[in-house]
């Protein structure tokens, strides 16, 4: 394993991490009262452990406590961030960039003064690592990413900021729909259910929510198609 597979491996700890094993109610919890809220710590204990059990490797332990500790203290303070009359609306994509910047920075600074040794004898595969990655960036966070894209905009249709549960599956499929044919070469398909939905969805005469939807779709598909050009490229 190198420092691209060690790399891959913290990201999608990370997703996993921020996505997938918190609910949404946590994670309001978590950025509305910060150190008072009592799932933050266990957020920062579970950090902790899938940094380390990802990195395959025992002496990760000092870099998996750097990528906790700082990820405990940016959700600590992100309520400030949110409560900025500026910067509020942009919180979640400063706060996923400053994650994802210590940790590549931990990962590098690791394989720089340490070396990258796992503790058990596994061949990872760079590619596949990127598939899974691109994967699970289709899942739960292109669906966050998109209603984060609509809030930093002031761009809605109704009184609350979130896509119905209907839009958000039919987002997901398409997702994974559009990077499977991608990744099989099967680029006219893509076409085909971008037209296909077309007709579904744009049926209508209200002008504000087909521009909604619209924008929600371009989205979605850009970013499976982006996913799909970075694991074709590599």
């Amino acid at each position: 394993m190198g420092l691209k597979e060690l790399l891959l491996l913290q990201i999608i700890a990370h997703l996993c991490l921020d996505y997938f094993f918190q609910t949404d109610k946590l994670a309001n919890q978590k950025n509305t009262i910060g150190f008072k809220s009592s799932f933050l710590y266990w957020h920062g204990l579970a950090c902790f452990v899938l940094a380390w059990l990802f990195s395959l490797q025992l002496s990760f332990a000092l870099g998996a406590a750097i990528i906790a500790f700082s990820h405990f203290l940016l959700d600590g303070f992100k309520r400030h961030l949110n409560n900025s009359s500026y910067f509020g609306r942009y919180a979640f994509f400063i706060d996923q960039a400053a994650h994802l910047a210590i940790l590549t920075l931990v990962v590098v600074l690791f394989n720089k003064w340490h070396g990258i040794t796992t503790s058990i004898d596994v061949s990872i595969n760079f590619k596949y690592l990127l598939i899974i990655t691109g994967y699970l960036v289709c899942l739960k966070p292109a669906n966050i990413f998109i209603r984060e894209v609509f809030k930093a905009t002031e761009i809605q249709v109704s009184s609350d900021n979130e896509m119905p549960n209907a839009g958000k599956v039919i987002g997901v499929l398409e997702r994974i729909l559009t990077l499977t044919f991608i990744l099989v070469s099967q680029y006219s398909a893509v076409g085909f259910l971008i037209a296909a939905k077309s007709i579904l969805r744009y049926g209508n005469n209200e002008t504000l929510k087909t521009e909604y939807v619209l924008i929600g779709t371009m989205l979605s598909f850009g970013i499976a198609v982006i996913a799909g050009i970075v694991i074709n490229f590599f």
